[in-house]
């Protein structure tokens, strides 16, 4: 593992100016001051300096939001009686200025969050962008069904509508903040309804500047507003009497917590929570191919990624040299500023989950793992970067196999048995995804059938789409996003009965 840094001199003029501006809360169309005045700071994770002020939003805040998207939805408003045809066309103007602006959200995710730049653009902007334009076609896709009705000496018409809830609380993770805020607002305005945005206080950025172009493609004033702050601004905003729906993307704990509160009253609720995935390798597997996919799998995204590999099980007979494959490519790896084209993994996201990763790694060695790969250290002295690790000797009772840990560290168990393996990999409060590598096509489909998890990879990682619902099993969540499957939770289903006389 080598280390590289670089400086800021790469940064656009639009970046330099968006940073040097106040960043104020999107609400009916402008920006606002918070009403306090309350401001927090948002901080750079490969240099720890600060990038910019952000405005804080109160309860007041989040109510003037709520009131403006509530307005927006009102029935007599332009948004409500924008056709389904309009609304596709500028779903699609959304999608074009995401490309258009692709650079200039990269830098901005790259220095919020802390990626890599150009993973930032080739994959997170160019999803949002293309997850847009497919949201484009399900404003004119929502369709009911005609139902026919079996009353002795009576004639019916009975047919269902799909309408869109109303106002949408979507509260996004920092992890991919863009693409994040955009699962949930595409679907949601393709729907019909009115949003009001929380990012995670560590990213704010970018959604902030998602809220201008939605604005330049011309979402009417009150459509998408987006509040800033930390948790007491998202708890304000999951308790609104004016919120119709919450979707939350996050951890397990915090949607616990969602839950409880939207009880008030009776808030449709979508959940995609934690994970701690398996990634299954099998003797007759193509070993080469699966080592490279479980260091996708692991350390994809610095290893901040709900659906990443973590737990990696390997049949005995091939566990050394699958461990041995996944050890030298983690020490491969070049730590380093996302800004570096030579650096393949930036920071984590900030002070608190780099604290909490190396202190998951000191506490394994504490119970007896073994460091295979990486450091219980950090990476650099200044910046919040971490080595990926790579742990074995790893029981199923200790902390780095059970509990979520949101950084670059894999462990590493042997198995002898399909059912041994598929009853460990089960063994867990989680049900995000799962994989299986071997070369026995029904192993692979057996297996991965047995697996209790909402997205199962077989003989491959990280394969995604916007056409695939993603969700989890037990306590990974409610519901569903993306694909067909993802515009249920944005729309409410009724039952329409005309009597023929």
């Amino acid at each position: 593992m080598t280390t590289v840094a670089t400086g800021r001199s790469t940064l656009l003029p639009a970046v330099r100016s968006f940073l040097s501006s106040p960043r104020r809360l999107l609400i009916d169309g402008a920006r606002v001051d918070a009403a306090d005045g309350r401001t927090f700071a948002t901080v750079d994770p490969s240099t720890e300096e600060v990038l910019a002020q952000v405005a804080h939003a109160s309860a007041a805040d989040v109510d003037r939001a709520v009131t403006a998207a509530r307005k927006a939805f009102d029935a007599s408003s332009p948004w409500s009686r924008m056709t389904p045809r309009d609304r596709s066309h500028l779903l699609w103007r959304v999608g074009d200025l995401i490309e258009a602006h692709a650079d200039e959200l990269a830098q901005l995710e790259a220095l919020d969050n802390g990626k890599r730049v150009e993973a930032a653009r080739d994959g997170d902007v160019a999803t949002a962008a293309e997850l847009f334009r497919y949201s484009a076609g399900w404003a004119t896709g929502m369709e009911g069904a005609t139902i026919p009705m079996s009353v002795p000496g009576r004639s019916f018409h009975a047919y269902t509508r799909r309408e869109p809830i109303g106002v949408v609380a979507a509260i996004v993770p920092w992890n991919f903040p863009l693409l994040m805020a955009c699962f949930k607002i595409a679907p949601a305005i393709a729907a019909g309804n009115a949003v009001v945005l929380k990012p995670a206080e560590q990213t704010p950025l970018t959604a902030l500047r998602l809220g201008d172009l939605l604005l330049e493609a011309g979402v009417p004033a009150g459509v998408v507003n987006v509040v800033t702050g930390y948790g007491d601004t998202g708890a304000a905003l999951v308790e609104h009497p004016g919120v119709d729906k919450v979707a939350f993307t996050g951890s397990t704990e915090v949607g616990r917590k969602i839950a409880a509160a939207a009880s008030g009253n009776l808030k449709k609720v979508s959940l995609e929570l934690g994970g701690k995935a398996p990634n299954i390798v099998f003797a007759d597997a193509d070993l080469d191919t699966a080592v490279a996919g479980a260091v996708l799998a692991g350390y994809f995204n610095e290893g901040q990624c709900c659906v990443n590999g973590s737990r990696l099980y390997v049949q005995r007979a091939v566990f050394d040299e699958v461990v041995a494959g996944v050890a030298a490519a983690a020490n491969a790896i070049t730590v380093g500023d996302g800004f570096d084209p030579d650096s393949d993994m930036g920071p984590l996201v900030s002070r608190e989950q780099h604290e909490k990763v190396l202190s998951y790694l000191r506490g394994a060695v504490d119970e007896g793992a073994v460091i295979s790969a990486g450091s219980t250290e950090a990476a650099r002295d200044r910046g919040y970067f971490v080595t990926p690790a790579l742990i074995t000797s790893v029981t199923e009772d200790m902390a780095v196999q059970t509990d979520e840990i949101f950084g670059p560290v894999v462990t590493a168990v042997p198995f002898d048995t399909e059912d041994e393996v598929v009853a460990a990999a089960n063994d867990t409060v989680y049900g995000l995804a799962a994989g299986v590598w071997s070369r026995d096509l029904s192993t692979a489909h057996r297996v991965g059938s047995r697996l209790r998890a909402g997205t199962v990879w077989l003989n491959t990682w990280h394969a995604d789409d916007v056409t695939l619902p993603r969700g989890g099993f037990k306590q990974s969540g409610w519901g569903r996003e993306l694909g067909a499957s993802g515009l249920d939770d944005y729309t409410e289903l009724k039952t329409v009965v005309a009597e023929l006389r």
